[in-house]
């Protein structure tokens, strides 16, 4: 299969199509005219974010902020552009694979398509009849930016509700907290 290999990214953003609830959640890297887009679950996007904003904050630890790591992200690389179009999706998600380049200090996130064979994360070599594989090289910095983004963009969908916490459909939603049933007025 292929490996999408961006270093550096012309942009790498989450993003999502469709209407909360039953959104479509997707990886975008583009560079030099191209666009690879990947599909996944919300939760691995809310994942790759928070643990992306863990590393950055254990590098700046470690390093006692002597290092190319911002403690937030530059306002100048806050993206809120809309996915690129056409939207055409290479693959969807299996694992994704997460990791400090401390000689380049770059962030490496790798995306590896859903398989019954995986390939080794963050493998040298990636054998061309294995699972697609997206890799992406970013800044410190641009790393901030699109944690930043996927958090936001996580925060737009379905309001949740203030009993059990789960999200409120449109259609109506049956609470945990409630077994199911409306309190009794009087």
């Amino acid at each position: 299969m292929a490996v999408y290999s961006y270093d550096p990214p012309d942009r790498f953003v989450a993003g999502t199509v469709g209407q909360p609830g039953e959104r479509t959640f997707y990886l975008q890297a583009s560079a030099s005219g191209r666009v690879t887009s990947v599909a996944l679950e919300k939760f691995q996007v809310s994942l790759l974010a928070e643990r992306l904003e863990e590393l950055l904050d254990e590098v700046l630890r470690r390093t006692g902020g002597l290092t190319s790591v911002p403690a937030a992200t530059p306002s100048d690389l806050t993206d809120d552009e809309p996915l690129d179009l056409p939207l055409m999706e290479d693959f969807r998600v299996g694992a994704i694979a997460l990791a400090w380049d401390g000689e380049d200090e770059r962030v490496v996130i790798e995306a590896q398509e859903e398989s019954e064979t995986p390939v080794e994360p963050l493998a040298e070599d990636i054998p061309e009849t294995g699972p697609g594989v997206l890799r992406v090289r970013l800044t410190a910095a641009s790393a901030r930016a699109f944690s930043q983004r996927a958090l936001r963009i996580l925060g737009q969908g379905r309001p949740p509700c203030p009993l059990c916490g789960l999200p409120l459909d449109t259609e109506g939603h049956i609470c945990p907290r409630q077994n199911g049933h409306r309190a009794a007025n009087g």
